[in-house]
């Protein structure tokens, strides 16, 4: 009867050894999470606006070559132009 009264007493204090409040682990963990996941969503933002600013930059510059090429037909069709109404004009 003491083997039992000795076992069940030994089950029951690693129950309540098992049970001890672990609150101040579990905020740690808690406040390791957010700050994870708040860099984690730093670094996607930042990425996404370089993107963006890249994207913009490079759109940007195929604009003002487009522009450059335009002014250049322009030139160019004028230049034509002028050259038929004297050769037509003979």
């Amino acid at each position: 009867m003491k083997k039992v009264a000795l076992t069940a007493v030994a089950v029951l204090g690693l129950g309540l050894a098992a049970c001890q409040d672990n609150a101040a682990d579990n905020n740690a963990s808690t406040v390791n999470t957010i700050e994870s996941e708040a860099e984690a969503d730093t670094n996607v933002a930042t990425n996404d606006a370089a993107t963006s600013a890249d994207a913009l930059l490079n759109n940007l510059s195929d604009s003002a070559g487009n522009v450059a090429d335009a002014a250049g037909n322009v030139a160019e069709d004028a230049g034509n132009a002028v050259d038929n109404a004297t050769t037509n004009n003979r």
